[in-house]
């Protein structure tokens, strides 16, 4: 582990006590995909994932990247998101700031986007109705730029 710890130390800090309280092992395979999935920029499905990390030890199967993926959600390092396009995408979440996302449906590019207008005012509608927000997910659908140019 210590070529995760020194490039991702927090994270592979967070991932081995996670699984550890599970009474999980971190295996070499475990620490490959932790690996390869920080190393990332942007999103990634678990098939991209799964490539990754095949190139670096044939050996590692669908299904632990599948699971090491779940488990990566499940302890806060990575965030699940469905973009409608079938395939779930993930990206990390560990002391990311918050960001929403518009996708394009003709060729799936995505842009992530902050606007604080947009926060305030969901906080400005969850007080009126009494409600406590904890967390929240935007995703705009259209059409990108270059597709519309193109006339897609």
């Amino acid at each position: 582990m210590k070529n995760v710890v020194k490039e991702k130390g927090r994270e592979a800090g967070v991932f081995s006590l996670y699984l550890k309280k599970k009474e999980l092992k971190l295996t070499a395979q475990r620490e490959l995909i932790l690996k390869a999935f920080l190393a990332h920029r942007g999103h990634i499905s678990a098939e991209e994932l799964f490539q990754r990390a095949r190139e670096k030890q044939p050996h590692v199967g669908f299904a632990t990247v599948y699971r090491t993926l779940k488990h990566m959600t499940q302890c806060g390092l990575a965030r699940e998101l469905d973009f409608g396009d079938g395939r779930i995408q993930y990206e990390p979440e560990l002391d990311r700031k918050h960001h929403d996302h518009m996708i394009c449906t003709k060729c799936g590019t995505y842009i992530e986007f902050l606007n604080p207008q947009i926060e305030d005012l969901q906080e400005q509608v969850s007080r009126k109705h009494g409600f406590k927000i904890t967390s929240h997910r935007m995703q705009l659908y259209g059409l990108c730029q270059k597709c519309q140019k193109n006339g897609k």
